[in-house]
C-alpha cells in the first residue's frame, strides 16, 4: 500500500524522551520508522463522528500503536469518553484532554477540528486500524533488531542471554500475531448451549468404544510405565492403526487418522529397530507418505515457545503427534514451573485439532512400591501438572523383558480400560490380551454365571478386592449386556437370606473352559 499523507498541522513535537528513543534506538541510521499518518487520523476523525466506532477498534489498537504520541493521549481520551458514554465531538474532547493538561500538547482544538475532517464511515473503522496496527508492528520488529545488534555488540555479550531474550519478544509477537480482530479476545469463546452440546456430549474415541475409552479425540494419552514395559510397542502398534495399517490394539478400535508426527528423541536407533518388526516392503510408500520422524531435539524449549507443538504438527501437515518421550521434551520434569509450561504447550496443540501420544516414565520404584502393587497416578514421574493435563493415563506394570504385563487405566475419560494382561510378542511387536482376563470370556466360561464381585475377584488375583474393583467390573459387566453378549438377573435386597446379588449370564454357548 502507497504512503498516504496528512496535511493537518502538525501536534506539539515529540517530548525529548521520546525524541531520545527514536535516535538511541538506531532509528537515525534507518529510513523514517514505518506509519500511516493518515491511517491514523481517518481512525480517530471516524472515532469523533461515530462513537460506535471505538468499539470496532478497541479490540485491534492500544494507545502505543500510534505514531504519533499525541493520536495515542486522543485515542486514550476518546475510550474514556466511551466509557462514561459521553459524546466524542472535538468540544467534548478537547475539554476531555484540557482536564489532563493534554490538549496544547496534541496541537490544540483546531488540530482535533483537522481530524474530524478525516473521518469515513464507521464501516470503515476497522479497516483502518488494521493498517495502522500493521505499521506498528513493523516498527516493534524493526525496534527488536536494532536492539538484538546493540546487545550482540556490547562487551561480554552472551548468545544464551541474547538468544534468550529474541525467544521471549518472538513469543510475544506471536500472541500478539493471534490478535486480529474479532479473534484475539474472541477466538475460544462459545455460547453456552454449543459448550454443553458440543463438548458435554458423548466423547468421540480415538482409542477405544464410547463406553471405554482408552484415547478420546481432543484430549491427549499418556503412556506410562518403568522401561522396557512394552510402552513403544504399543505406541507402535497405536500408529499402524492411525496410519490404517491396522484396525485394533489391545482388542479396542483405532479410529484411522491422517499423518502422524513421530518425535523419536530417546534413542531413535532403538526406536527404528522396534518399529521395522511391524512393517513390510509394502508399506513403503504408506509410510513415506504419512509418517513423519524427528530424530533430534526440538528447536526451542517448550516454556519459551509454547505454540511451537502446535506449529510443527502445521508444518508437517500432522493429525496426530507422539512424544517419545516427556523427558525429552521438558528440562526438568519435578519442577511445577516447567509442567504447566508443557501443559500450556499440550493444550495449544490440542486446541489446533492435533490428536497427543505422550510416552512417559514412572518414578524410581521404592519401600512403598512393590511388584505387583497397584499403581496410582503419584507413581507418575514428575510435577503433577503433567498428568492433570491429561485426558487419559494408561499405566503399564511389569519388569523389563516381561512377556506379561498388567496395563492400569489411572485417569479415565468414559467407562475403565483394565485391568488387562498384555502379553507382547517381543520378536513380531506384537501386543494382545490374554484371554484369561477377557470379561466375556471368563463369563462364557461360566454357565451358572457370575456376580461383578465374583468378576472383580477373577480380574485382580484378590480375594477380597475394594468397591471400586466392584464397580468397574460391574460396568464391564453392563457393558456386555449392552452389547447383547451377556444377560442380566436383578438381585434383591434385604429379607432373611440376607439379599441376593445381581448375577451375569454369557449369551455366547459355554464349549470349554478357557485356559
Amino acid at each position: 500500500m502507497s504512503q498516504r499523507t496528512f496535511s493537518a498541522p502538525r501536534p506539539a513535537p515529540l517530548s525529548s524522551g521520546q525524541a531520545a528513543w527514536s535516535q538511541e534506538g538506531g532509528f537515525g541510521a534507518l529510513p523514517t520508522p514505518p506509519h500511516d499518518l493518515a491511517a491514523e487520523a481517518a481512525v480517530l476523525g471516524t472515532s469523533m463522528l461515530h462513537p460506535e466506532a471505538i468499539d470496532l477498534v478497541r479490540p485491534i489498537l492500544q494507545p502505543g500503536d500510534f505514531y504519533r504520541p499525541a493520536h495515542g493521549d486522543i485515542w486514550r481520551a476518546l475510550t474514556a469518553l466511551r466509557d462514561e458514554s459521553s459524546p466524542t465531538d472535538p468540544i467534548v474532547l478537547g475539554a476531555q484532554l484540557a482536564r489532563g493538561g493534554n490538549l496544547s500538547r496534541v496541537g490544540g482544538e483546531s488540530y482535533l477540528h483537522a481530524l474530524v475532517a478525516a473521518g469515513l464511515p464507521p464501516s470503515s473503522a476497522d479497516y483502518h486500524a488494521e493498517i495502522v496496527r500493521e505499521k506498528a508492528d513493523l516498527r516493534r520488529y524493526q525496534a527488536m533488531g536494532i536492539r538484538l545488534l546493540q546487545q550482540s555488540g556490547a562487551e561480554g555479550a552472551s548468545p544464551e542471554q541474547i538468544r534468550a531474550a529474541l525467544d521471549a519478544e518472538l513469543a510475544s509477537a506471536a500472541d500478539r500475531g493471534a490478535g486480529v480482530p474479532g479473534q484475539r479476545l474472541t477466538r475460544f469463546a462459545v455460547d453456552g448451549w454449543s459448550f454443553v452440546q458440543d463438548l458435554g456430549d458423548q466423547v468421540a474415541p480415538i482409542w477405544g468404544s464410547r463406553e471405554q475409552t482408552a484415547w478420546a479425540d481432543g484430549e491427549s494419552l499418556m503412556l506410562v510405565g518403568p522401561p522396557g514395559v512394552g510402552k513403544t510397542t504399543i505406541a507402535h502398534q497405536i500408529v499402524l492403526a492411525r496410519l490404517g495399517l491396522l484396525s485394533a490394539v489391545l482388542d479396542m478400535p483405532v479410529a484411522e487418522g491422517e499423518r502422524v508426527l513421530y518425535l523419536a528423541m530417546d534413542r531413535p536407533p532403538q526406536i527404528a529397530r522396534a518399529f521395522a518388526r511391524r512393517v513390510m516392503p509394502a508399506d513403503r510408500r504408506h509410510l513415506a507418505e504419512r509418517l513423519v520422524f524427528w530424530t533430534g531435539p526440538l528447536p526451542a524449549s517448550l516454556d519459551r515457545e509454547p505454540n511451537l507443538l502446535a506449529e510443527m504438527a502445521e508444518a508437517h501437515r500432522a493429525d496426530t503427534v507422539v512424544i517419545d518421550s516427556l523427558k525429552d521434551v521438558v528440562g526438568k520434569l519435578t519442577d511445577d514451573e516447567a509442567g504447566l509450561a508443557y501443559n500450556n504447550a499440550r493444550q495449544r496443540l490440542l486446541r489446533s485439532g492435533t490428536q497427543l501420544l505422550e510416552l512417559h516414565h514412572q518414578r524410581k520404584s521404592g519401600g512403598d512400591a512393590k511388584r505387583g502393587e497397584r499403581p496410582v497416578l503419584d507413581r507418575v514421574y514428575g510435577s503433577a501438572w503433567f498428568t492433570a493435563g491429561a485426558g487419559s493415563v494408561l499405566f503399564l506394570a511389569g519388569a523389563a523383558g516381561d512377556p506379561i504385563v498388567k496395563l492400569h487405566q489411572l485417569k479415565t475419560v468414559t467407562g475403565d480400560v483394565g485391568p488387562l494382561s498384555v502379553v507382547h510378542d517381543h520378536t513380531r511387536g506384537t501386543s494382545t490380551v490374554e484371554a484369561a482376563l477377557d470379561p466375556a470370556a471368563i463369563l462364557s466360561a461360566c454357565p451358572q454365571g457370575m456376580t461383578a464381585r465374583e468378576l472383580a475377584c477373577r480380574l485382580t488375583g484378590e480375594a477380597d478386592p475394594d468397591r471400586s474393583d466392584i464397580e468397574k467390573a460391574r460396568r464391564r459387566l453392563e457393558n456386555l449386556v449392552k452389547t447383547g453378549r451377556a444377560t442380566r438377573q436383578d438381585g434383591a435386597t434385604g429379607g432373611t437370606g440376607g439379599g441376593q446379588q445381581t448375577r451375569y449370564r454369557s449369551t455366547v454357548r459355554h464349549i470349554a473352559a478357557v485356559s
